[in-house]
């Protein structure tokens, strides 16, 4: 992945239950909806899908002193196995401390996504194992699970309500783990999100620790539509907000382009570890 080549593309990052008896106001919520729970979160995982795609983002961290840090990165993504495989490869361009440094996803839609990074002063490449999925992405209050599509199936789904969130109309949805496993590996004990009744994205979720206390709020904001043939959306500024310690991260997209011709080339560990 040259940087000539990527300063001039670009798309951006970032994610069945059954529901109470008929006569509950959840199930009264899902026939009115006209869609459970799992069946919106299976939408939401189409919608957020792109063909192929290249992008320029820009990475800031503030800590709990308001201090910052930015970093620029290259991103390119395709999919496979007839859209249930996502690959995407990220490029560090600055600062110096980063630069070279590269990130490969593998992301599956029924089993663990395989990640390695590379680390140019070391020039080696390590795997990230699906039970680390947890661990921060470089620095910031985004984990890597949360920037990947988690698998489904591993999560039971409840329609809480309906309520707008930045003049969005909203479905709530919380996802419960179905195992101790599933919840360790990715560090929370319940995520709620507010999914767009219009564009079928999510626009804001909450993520609780192991102990049920609120950890990260996560804000979603300038849906694009990249994709109008297929409706395929994504967020332009994401937005992860530490509730514990005061830090926060942004993704912002500077630069976005829909290319479903993107090079299979990129998506190798070889290319990942070319300067």
């Amino acid at each position: 992945m040259h940087t000539s080549r990527f300063t001039s593309a670009a798309s951006t990052l970032l994610v069945g239950g059954v529901l109470c008896a008929w006569l509950s106001p959840r199930s009264t919520l899902a026939a009115k909806s006209a869609l459970s729970a799992r069946e919106i979160m299976d939408q939401v995982t189409v919608t957020r899908k792109l063909d192929g795609s290249e992008a320029v983002i820009k990475m800031s961290s503030v800590d709990e002193k308001g201090q910052s840090r930015e970093r620029e990165i290259t991103m390119a993504t395709k999919l496979y196995d007839g859209g249930k495989t996502e690959k995407r490869i990220y490029r560090f361009l600055s600062p110096a401390d980063v630069q070279g440094t590269g990130i490969l996803v593998f992301d599956y839609e029924t089993k663990a996504d395989d990640v390695w990074i590379y680390l140019p002063a070391l020039r080696k490449t390590r795997r990230i194992v699906s039970s680390q999925r947890a661990q921060s992405f470089m620095g910031s209050e985004f984990s890597y699970g949360d920037l990947n599509i988690p698998a489904l199936d591993d999560f039971n789904y409840t329609l809480v309500k309906e309520e707008s969130f930045g003049g969005e109309p909203c479905w709530v949805i919380d996802l419960l783990p179905k195992s101790k496993e599933t919840g360790d590996a990715e560090g929370y004990s319940k995520k709620t999100y507010w999914v767009s009744q219009a564009k079928q994205a999510v626009v804001r979720g909450l993520y609780y620790d192991k102990d049920g206390k609120l950890l990260k709020e996560l804000v979603a904001q300038d849906l694009k539509l990249l994709d109008p043939k297929n409706k395929r959306y994504r967020a332009m500024h994401m937005e992860m907000i530490n509730k514990q310690n005061g830090r926060r991260s942004v993704f912002e997209s500077k630069k976005v382009t829909f290319a479903p011709n993107t090079k299979d080339e990129y998506f190798t560990t070889t290319y990942l570890e070319r300067s």
